[in-house]
């Protein structure tokens, strides 16, 4: 089956009575938990982008927190889960600076808490491949904002 295109969906939704709507919204959230957590963002955050980047950051700062450093394989595995849940937030969000602020905050909590191995190619990519991303999303932020994370970047 072909999923309709977002036009087409957009038009449909608009045609449907609140209450076909609500049941359609809870219909998909039940399938997937990234919807379940796509929709509480939209119904309950989306207010207060702040408080969400603090508690983004607290789980994440916690999630590094748990990584086994037994192995270089365990780190690596760890921290991919770890970037996969940063780049699902900034989805969620869309904002650019939240996205700079994330990477950023993503690439300083790696190096701080010493999972930046320099000997596994791999770690080292990922984090010069999160510096990168950053530096491409720098030219749409405001000037001030440009300039502070531009010195943040500096000293990654």
């Amino acid at each position: 089956m072909k999923p309709a295109s977002v036009t087409l969906i957009r038009q449909e939704l608009n045609r449907l009575p609140q209450k076909e709507l609500v049941q359609i919204c809870l219909r998909l959230a039940r399938f997937r938990n990234e919807n379940k957590e796509l929709m509480s963002y939209l119904l309950f955050e989306t207010g207060d982008e702040e408080d969400f980047l603090r508690s983004v950051k607290h789980e994440i700062t916690q999630s590094f927190s748990e990584i086994n450093p037994a192995s270089s394989y365990y780190i690596r595995k760890s921290i991919r889960k770890i970037l996969r849940t940063v780049n699902k937030f900034i989805r969620f969000s869309g904002s650019k600076q939240f996205e700079v602020e994330m990477r950023l905050f993503f690439c300083r909590t790696m190096k701080n808490t010493g999972m930046l191995l320099p000997e596994v190619t791999s770690i080292v990519n990922l984090y010069a491949g999160q510096l990168e991303k950053v530096r491409k999303l720098l030219p749409s932020l405001h000037e001030d904002l440009r300039h502070d994370y531009q010195e943040e970047l500096k000293l990654l």
